[in-house]
């Protein structure tokens, strides 16, 4: 498991990596059409607004992979360690639930429904866009059974101390 969670990181970071570069040099390119050309590209400004969307629930899905997500573990931290991790299995599957129902459920509705109308711009669908809801959906469901896996193990107290 240690090795597709590996794998999974390298390729979500790799992604949102890609997109966050891309967004750097669609920004730039923004900047140069608009104030040096004096004709701003439209495409580009609606292509980064997509893009930021992915590469935002792309690190989303690597931060519930690494269990970084909010809590208040003030509660948690003085109790026992059985009920820490009573917890920690408890708050993942929230957090697989909340995947699962608004994210791929949720996600797939939304993006089917979006299919039929096409990008201001870009003429593409706009359901293409947002097919990375149901994706982070099944990453976050993954990712979330992985982390129980490990909780249940004893491995997630190992990672949070080395």
């Amino acid at each position: 498991m240690r090795t597709l969670r590996n794998y999974m990181n390298y390729i979500l970071n790799a992604l949102a990596g890609a997109s966050f570069i891309a967004m750097v040099i669609l920004t730039c390119w923004q900047v140069f059409t608009r104030y040096i050309l004096k004709h701003p590209s439209s495409w580009s400004e609606e292509l980064v607004s997509y893009l930021f969307a992915w590469m935002a629930l792309l690190g989303a899905s690597v931060v519930v992979g690494e269990r970084g997500h909010m809590n208040i573990s003030i509660a948690v931290e003085r109790m026992g360690a059985g009920a820490q991790n009573a917890f920690a299995v408890f708050a993942e599957c929230i957090a697989c639930l909340f995947a699962g129902v608004i994210l791929l459920y949720g996600g797939v509705q939304i993006t089917s429904l979006a299919m039929g109308q096409m990008t201001s711009s870009l003429g593409v669908p706009v359901g293409i866009f947002y097919v990375v809801l149901p994706l982070a959906g099944v990453l976050n469901i993954v990712y979330t059974l992985l982390n129980i896996a490990d909780i249940l193990r004893g491995r997630a107290a190992e990672e949070r101390e080395g």
